[in-house]
């Protein structure tokens, strides 16, 4: 393999049906809807909380911090680019408080709609946001369900620790690696 370069994934275009979105109050703070970034339809579905930041102050586009550890831990788990597309509970980046609750529960048809048109292999949820979100349970914590698969929804699911703690907290990088490397264990064994 070439060595590991953090890369702009190119950015899923949001539905026209769903650009004018106001439900759940998110386009109110000035962010803008990010539906994904990677490859639509790739085999691996990866659900993060929210997305983060995609260009600087000026608007030229960067790879923030989230996604170079997504990336990284990626490229070591042995994981091609191709087999991931990367997604998001809220569709939108919180810039100040919200109705958390609330607002996942109605951005949640957003990833519904995902799900039935691209039909993932596999769903991997980062961090104990996206878990709960998607799980349906307040109380969970990836370090209580890491190694396992889950069938949600008719969803291979498994989980992970989300990249932005993986960054913060180093020795967490490994185990971030370590459940992506059992995401890919899983998806040879599908082909």
């Amino acid at each position: 393999m070439d060595s590991f370069c953090p890369e702009i994934w190119p950015e899923d275009p949001v539905p026209n049906s769903q650009q004018a979105c106001r439900e759940c109050g998110l386009y109110e703070q000035g962010t803008r809807m990010v539906w994904g970034e990677g490859r639509p339809g790739a085999p691996i579905m990866v659900i993060l909380d929210n997305p983060g930041a995609r260009e600087d102050r000026d608007g030229n586009l960067m790879v923030c911090g989230t996604r170079q550890t997504l990336q990284k831990a990626a490229y070591e788990a042995g994981l091609d680019k191709h087999d991931l597309y990367v997604t998001y509970i809220l569709k939108r980046r919180p810039v100040r408080a919200y109705a958390k609750e609330e607002t996942r529960t109605i951005c949640k048809r957003h990833l519904k709609e995902q799900l039935q048109t691209y039909r993932p292999s596999l769903l991997v949820c980062l961090g104990n946001t996206a878990v709960q979100s998607f799980f349906g349970d307040p109380k969970l914590e990836v370090k209580n369900m890491r190694g396992s698969w889950y069938d949600v929804n008719g969803y291979q699911t498994t989980v992970a620790y989300h990249p932005l703690a993986a960054r913060r907290r180093p020795h967490l990088f490994p185990l971030l690696v370590e459940d992506l490397k059992f995401a890919e264990e899983q998806l040879k064994q599908l082909d």
